[in-house]
């Protein structure tokens, strides 16, 4: 916590001109960072435990199913929000089909040979005016997806800035696909996971796998500290003759708390 607080001041124009007490260094950090686990404690929760803000994957799961039970998408292809679609190789390969809808980016979360895979690029939609991004991901527990959350999200909000329409597909529009939709509403859109999950399900069935699921929470805690951190606002007492502001000032989130430095 104390090296992202000293990155984000040090872009202000704020490194050396001041400095912390030790015993404010461990106020900021019992704050705003988690505590060091207790030795005696238990293991690491598994993913569908609790995370350290009540989310857990089993929640997820709950809003992705009706009853225990998960529906497989109805449509090749659902506008899950303005501009923004999600659908299965079918429709990514049906170029008549995106004409007809105005695609003007495809994003194929599932770009591979393989059968669980989507066998399109940058060349198959050459001559179309439609942009590609392919990223190779498998449709397993184990692949770590959130490597390519940011790439994804930075596409799609390209793809919307110039007015356009963006498919985002894997082999089924299932899983792979969604999860990056929902990583881009958090990402872009400041929604939180929960938000951002159930907007989607609402407009298609989607069941990402509890790998993805996992990512998509630790996403959502990393957002909250960040959030957390960003909402720090210091003022400090300067080494200025004439000027004093001698107090630290931590704007959170339930409330303004001041705290003198001597």
């Amino acid at each position: 916590m104390s090296s992202l607080l000293s990155h984000r001041l040090a872009r202000l124009g704020w490194s050396g001109a001041y400095s912390f007490g030790a015993w404010a260094r461990a106020f900021v950090s019992a704050s705003f960072s988690n505590p060091d686990p207790d030795p005696t404690s238990e293991p690491a929760p598994e993913p569908d435990m609790d995370g350290p803000y009540g989310l857990s994957v089993r929640d997820l799961n709950d809003l992705l199913s009706e009853g225990g039970c998960y529906s497989l998408p109805s449509e090749s292809c659902n506008e899950v929000l303005p501009r923004i679609y999600v659908g299965n190789a079918s429709v990514a390969q049906d170029i008549s089909k995106l004409q007809q809808l105005g695609i003007t980016h495809v994003l194929n979360a599932a770009e591979g040979k393989s059968f669980m895979h989507v066998n399109t690029s940058a060349q198959f939609y050459e001559g179309t005016d439609i942009t590609y991004l392919g990223i190779r991901a498998n449709d397993t527990e184990e692949f770590n997806l959130s490597v390519f959350f940011e790439r994804a999200a930075e596409f799609i909000d390209s793809a919307l800035i110039q007015n356009g329409r963006v498919l985002v597909h894997c082999r089924e529009g299932y899983s792979r696909s969604p999860t990056l939709v929902i990583a881009y509403l958090m990402l872009r859109q400041n929604m939180d996971v929960r938000t951002a999950l159930s907007l989607v399900r609402r407009n298609r069935e989607i069941g990402p796998n509890d790998g993805f699921l996992t990512q998509l929470c630790q996403l959502n805690e990393r957002l909250i500290e960040e959030a957390g951190a960003c909402r720090i606002c210091f003022l400090f007492e300067f080494d200025t003759p004439g000027i004093r502001t001698p107090y630290l000032n931590l704007d959170l989130q339930l409330g303004t708390l001041a705290i003198r430095l001597t």
